[in-house]
């Protein structure tokens, strides 16, 4: 109970002496200020333009590893062997079957073929639709979030039904202030009934990036009536989510290379002719670059806090200075070492504190500011981040002049005027 105490009457010593030299606290706390909110500046660009561009990838799922002819990346580009790449088989229907009835590390595959094509209904028109043909498995593996109306069952899909499920942006510009469901639109000369419409999803940084607001799904057999797939056409994409528990979708890698090598009649000298590609390989590289402007974060508002910090120290061993005779007075009278340590720790914490505070509250007010798609978001993580990081210089910048307070002698510390 006595060192609660005697902590309390420390902290209000320090904020007595803070508000007593009003001038020089300010003064003081500018460095901390400037350096903090530079730190807590970058990370909340950075932490709002990563989760933007990771949204806007969001196209193409979660915990998914595709099946592709060219993979995401072959290392240095002045070697990349494209032709071979572009020699390779196209996916087929037969394959995503056969993967779909003999993987067992996978909560689902489907195969989708997309292409890009106007949409009419009426008078009015969408070019550079993005239109898909999937089968009734593609929501086993994607996100389909549906606003309004309804997923095509299975029945439509193997009948190749024209039915369609379109995004905001289309339905607002063919159909405008009509409900689209049950509506008719033509797609390269055929009809098709609206089922379902997506939610709206916004434009994100990345603004030439498909987005669902301007995406189209049909029936894989209804696409198949418009465009050539195959060896000669589109080649179509087979996807397979894998499991929560399988890290970095190994099990199901392995076990679709040798699916797929058994399905294609590879020998076992001749090499993939396919490549699997893991969605996260495009998130984790938009993350190390991140971490890299992190760190610049970190080097820039770093001389600011280092700057602060000296600060901080400087008026504190001028405070220690001002104040020698009232700690002779202390002692005198009883005062333990840790209650002078703790005094001038406390100012020199809560000094760095305020300056923290200070820094955190204008990216706060910053993150009101409109840049277009980008919403700055300051998050909780960033708050106690910015807060620790005061604390620490606070410490830091106190602990020597609070020690060299603490071991005063008393009588020397009396008489000094």
């Amino acid at each position: 109970m006595l060192f609660f105490q005697l902590t309390w009457e420390s902290l209000r010593f320090a904020l007595t002496a803070l508000k007593s030299n009003l001038t020089r606290t300010i003064l003081s706390l500018l460095g901390v200020t400037v350096g903090i909110f530079a730190i807590i500046a970058v990370f909340t660009l950075v932490d709002s333009l990563e989760n933007n561009i990771k949204s806007s990838l969001s196209f193409l799922g979660t915990n998914v590893i595709r099946v592709d002819k060219f993979p995401f990346s072959t290392g240095p580009r002045s070697n990349y062997p494209w032709w071979k790449y572009f020699q390779r088989p196209s996916n087929t229907v037969a394959e995503y079957k056969f993967l779909k009835e003999n993987l067992k590390n996978a909560n689902g595959v489907t195969i989708a073929a997309s292409a890009n094509t106007t949409v009419k209904a009426g008078n009015n028109a969408f070019e550079g639709m993005q239109l898909t043909g999937v089968f009734e498995t593609y929501d086993e593996v994607y996100d389909v979030p549906i606003e309004e109306g309804r997923f095509f069952t299975e029945s439509e899909i193997n009948g190749a039904r024209n039915l369609a499920i379109i995004g905001r942006t289309i339905a607002t510009t063919l159909f405008q202030n009509e409900d689209p469901l049950g509506k008719e639109m033509k797609i390269k000369g055929l009809k098709f009934t609206v089922v379902g419409i997506f939610e709206e999803e916004g434009s994100g940084v990345l603004g030439e990036l498909p987005s669902k607001d301007e995406a189209c799904l049909i029936p894989y057999g209804a696409f198949t009536k418009m465009f050539n797939t195959g060896k000669n056409g589109i080649n179509p994409t087979i996807a397979a989510k894998g499991m929560e528990d399988d890290i970095g979708m190994v099990a199901i890698e392995n076990e679709m290379i040798g699916l797929l090598r058994a399905k294609r009649g590879l020998k076992p000298t001749e090499e993939d002719n396919f490549s699997l590609n893991k969605t996260e390989f495009l998130q984790n590289a938009i993350g190390s670059i991140f971490d890299v402007i992190s760190v610049a974060g970190w080097v820039i508002g770093g001389f600011s806090i280092l700057v602060g910090g000296f600060g901080i120290a400087n008026i504190m061993f001028v405070s220690v200075r001002e104040r020698t005779n009232i700690i002779g007075i202390q002692k005198s009278l009883g005062a333990k070492n840790y209650f002078i340590l703790f005094q001038f720790l406390f100012e020199a914490i809560a000094l760095s504190l305020i300056g923290g505070l200070t820094g955190i509250l204008l990216v706060y007010f910053l993150s009101f500011i409109q840049l277009g798609s980008l919403d700055l978001i300051l998050s909780v993580g960033n708050i106690i981040l910015g807060l620790g990081v005061s604390s620490a210089i606070g410490i830091v910048s106190g602990i020597i002049p609070a020690t060299l307070a603490a071991r005063l002698d008393p009588v020397e510390a009396i008489r000094t005027t």
